[in-house]
């Protein structure tokens, strides 16, 4: 596992900043709100091949979703609270940075089980929520935080029917989500436990 330098991870990490997501909340079936999409093997994009992302949001105006399975490395939890001028001093442990997608990868998202709700937490499901303000790093300091987090810098986005169109070319596979199989830290073979699950021979 690849671990940071904690004085850089202090420096990079105070980008993490308050993000909308664009038409969030506004769902309906039969979008893929809450569901995991899985790249098909014969995914033609290299940013997006053996990738399996979580669908925070879906709906005629487009897509954004988390990529989870993919990361840049990891290293001590106390460093990484302490670069938001939080205090870290009870935090023990490391923690996993992950590669969210290739759009603003300077912008920090906690993607989170649905049992903590912070002042700009946005709701996807009753398994599942998305905080991108400091507040949820805060909790997560102070052992109230949720039960499950992921911590991913960019995301990945499609505009109208974009990505209906790559679904209908056969580059992408839905799945239900599951919390294990999206917080699970064995990311190695997360795409290939995904894709056993998709009800279609690949």
């Amino acid at each position: 596992m690849t671990y940071w330098r904690p004085s850089l991870a202090a420096g990079l990490l105070v980008i993490f900043t308050l993000v909308a997501v664009p038409g969030f909340g506004q769902e309906k079936e039969p979008f893929l709100v809450g569901r995991l999409l899985v790249a098909a093997p014969q995914m033609g994009d290299p940013r997006f091949a053996k990738t399996v992302i979580y669908m925070v949001s879906h709906n005629p105006s487009g897509a954004f979703g988390l990529i989870i399975n993919r990361a840049f490395g990891a290293g001590p939890m106390k460093e990484f609270i302490k670069g938001f001028d939080i205090d870290a001093s009870a935090v023990e442990g490391d923690i996993r940075l992950h590669y969210g997608g290739p759009v603003s990868p300077a912008v920090g998202f906690v993607l989170h089980t649905a049992d903590y709700k912070g002042p700009d937490t946005q709701v996807v499901n009753d398994q599942m929520a998305m905080t991108t303000e400091k507040s949820v790093l805060q909790a997560i300091a102070e052992g109230r935080g949720p039960r499950g987090s992921l911590v991913a810098f960019g995301y990945a986005g499609w505009g109208a029917g974009q990505l209906e169109g790559e679904i209908a070319k056969g580059d992408w596979f839905s799945i239900p989500a599951e919390e294990k199989l999206i917080f699970d830290a064995d990311l190695k073979t997360k795409w290939s436990r995904a894709s056993a699950k998709v009800r279609v021979k690949l």
